[in-house]
């Protein structure tokens, strides 16, 4: 099995010891991704901004090995409080198109940096 750790200056850089994304095979892995700035590093402001830029965070990371938002099979949302779902879910739903990605989404006692929302992903090539 060859793992390759795929990254993108579009996308924030790991803060601890693991990488942005794995490209193994087929399948990429994407590491949850908070509404951070790539270039400033700060979150954006408010739980609608920080699902939309977590969502670019994980288009730039698809870009980066070739794939886009249509070739997401599974996503994982966590929030730090469950009642921003409805809001979350608006934002989520102007990105994916059908058929949706499978996905889950769970309330978290507390995010790195005090973020608000954190999605992760795994992608496949057809």
């Amino acid at each position: 099995m060859i793992k390759e750790s795929i990254s993108s200056p579009n996308a924030p850089k790991a803060i601890g010891p693991y990488s942005p994304s794995v490209l193994v095979g087929d399948a990429l892995y994407i590491s949850g991704q908070l509404g951070l700035d790539p270039a400033s590093g700060e979150l954006a402001d408010g739980v609608k901004a920080q699902a939309a830029r977590s969502i670019a965070n994980l288009e730039a990371l698809l870009k980066a090995a070739g794939l886009g938002l249509g070739d997401v099979v599974k996503t994982t949302v966590f929030l730090a409080n469950i009642a921003d779902f409805a809001a979350v879910n608006e934002v989520y739903a102007s990105h994916f198109t059908a058929p949706y990605p499978a996905r889950s989404a769970v309330q978290v006692a507390a995010l790195p940096k005090g973020g608000l929302v954190e999605i992760e992903a795994i992608a496949l090539r057809d």
